[in-house]
């Protein structure tokens, strides 16, 4: 989808709400689902279109962890590290995936396989604790043995992706005055 198509479809969107800001979150879905991740030109580009000011669109998709402001691998392990799973050694978990990888929390594997995600909240704390990959259902209740066979057999499948965009080192966002 080129830069125009890509406009007219959030106008599309913007249609369908009573204040232009309210088409704010579906915006930045489509974005994501059409570059793969919000870059911060694509937050600017959403920003103008919405005729919002870029922060308002930055603090939206950094506060949410279903949006990627950074390239993100093939397969997204998103570990939650709140109370729950914290007491339930999620810590631990952490350490062996970081250690299996070698990556640490927030990074990509060189070849864009993997990225390790702390999360604040999965919302399963009675099961805990809680693994999400990509947007499947949650492995809940994960020990380290289920977790290191679970490891291995990722290693072994998930392929690197097609196109690898290495992340941008530029994140200032810039502020208009309104």
């Amino acid at each position: 989808m080129n830069r125009e198509q890509f406009k007219h479809e959030v106008e599309e969107i913007c249609r369908l709400y009573p204040m232009r800001r309210s088409a704010l979150m579906p915006a930045l879905h489509l974005a994501q689902q059409e570059y793969g991740y919000l870059s911060t030109q694509i937050m600017q580009e959403v920003a103008d279109i919405l005729e919002l000011p870029p922060v308002q669109v930055y603090e939206v998709a950094s506060f949410y962890s279903l949006y990627h402001t950074r390239p993100i691998g093939s397969c997204h392990l998103q570990l939650c590290t709140n109370v729950s799973c914290m007491l339930a050694n999620s810590e631990k978990l952490m350490n062996v995936i970081k250690q299996t990888l070698a990556i640490e929390q927030e990074q990509t594997t060189p070849d864009g396989r993997f990225t390790l995600s702390a999360v604040e909240c999965l919302g399963a704390c009675d099961k805990a604790p809680v693994l999400q990959i990509n947007n499947d259902p949650y492995i809940e209740q994960l020990n380290e043995t289920e977790l290191r066979q679970l490891l291995d057999q990722l290693i072994e499948h998930t392929k690197a992706p097609t196109k690898w965009h290495q992340p941008e080192t530029d994140k200032i966002i810039k502020v208009r005055n309104v």
